[in-house]
């Protein structure tokens, strides 16, 4: 029922505000007394023994989450952290907590926990409770002294330390929550987070830029086989994407110069290998989130688009002194 209400949004028929707006004021209604009833103890939040700090948002749909999570799994490591990973595992059916390994199955773990697994090098543990994936986490790596939780902003049943909203242009435009709207939360929400990556040029209080970057392509059956865009000129080109915006992927191929056709997929689709044989190309180019599931069926023509986060400087002083802050 949410699938279609969200499909009629997106669509945006003449009639969706009159049917769909006063249930998007009870969701909003419903949201908040929910976050009050946590907050006021009503409803009970789990305090764990290490800081957690969440990376989310405020609406639906992809907004760069999971590139953040890896660039800050990696800047805290550089400064002696042990961080761990947890992860609702979108796509998994995960009831008990369940570690992600270099070789785990994203249909089984989710394609996102795979990849943050692969590029961050850290514990990563997936569940539909947070609370029972940071314990399981922190009772296999005891030594872990910091948690990441990517997504999980409206996860309040897990205390948190150091909030992170990571948003674009569509988010801080948007007006209305669900079903009406993308937004989980009304756009004041962000006034209380500790900071805000903005992936977009308009930039807002409290917030840091963020650019994804990418600028080689590997080879998914070769991965040690690497080219730049030039590679693919004078080829037939075509990129395939199951993200929240895929969009931001066509368009950042064609800002490379590489000349190709864009297919969409569902966010977090689950790839199979008749979904790409029918595609007809010398070369079929894909994001990193989708090649993690494509990699069992992988052909010497599939290419991959690595993108690493490039974030404002300002962001890693102040999350290091609110780190500091809470083990004193």
């Amino acid at each position: 029922m949410l699938k279609q209400m969200i499909t009629a949004w997106e669509r945006k028929p003449l009639f969706f505000y009159l049917l769909l707006i006063p249930l998007s004021w009870l969701f909003l209604l419903l949201t908040a007394l929910r976050r009050l009833a946590y907050q006021f103890g009503v409803l009970y939040s789990a305090q764990l023994p290490v800081p957690i700090i969440i990376i989310g948002n405020i609406n639906m749909g992809g907004s760069g989450k999971t590139p953040v999570v890896i660039w800050l799994v990696k800047q805290l490591k550089k400064y002696g952290y042990i961080p761990g990973v947890i992860s609702r595992g979108y796509g998994a059916n995960n009831v008990q907590p369940v570690p992600v390994g270099q070789m785990s199955l994203a249909a089984e773990v989710g394609d996102e926990p795979l990849l943050i697994a692969r590029q961050a090098d850290c514990p990563v543990w997936v569940a539909k409770n947070r609370v029972k994936a940071a314990r399981a986490l922190l009772a296999a790596h005891p030594t872990c002294n910091v948690i990441v939780s990517d997504d999980g902003l409206q996860h309040y049943r897990l205390r948190r330390d150091v909030e992170i909203a990571v948003v674009d242009s569509e988010s801080l435009q948007a007006k209305y929550c669900l079903p009406a709207g993308p937004l989980r939360e009304p756009q004041h929400r962000l006034q209380t987070v500790d900071a805000i990556v903005c992936h977009t040029q308009q930039q807002i209080a409290n917030s840091f830029s963020m650019q994804l970057i990418g600028q080689t392509f590997y080879n998914l059956a070769n991965p040690n086989e690497v080219v730049s865009a030039d590679y693919f000129k004078g080829k037939l080109v075509k990129a395939v994407a199951g993200i929240g915006k895929p969009e931001r992927f066509f368009n950042g191929l064609r800002e490379m110069g590489v000349v190709t056709e864009g297919i969409d997929f569902p966010d977090h689709h689950a790839f199979t290998a008749q979904d790409l044989e029918s595609i007809c190309c010398e070369a079929l180019l894909m994001t990193e989130k989708d090649a993690v599931k494509c990699q069992p069926f992988a052909k010497a023509h599939y290419w991959v688009l690595p993108v690493q986060a490039e974030i404002e400087a300002g962001l890693l002083p102040l999350l290091l002194s609110k780190l500091k802050a809470i083990q004193h």
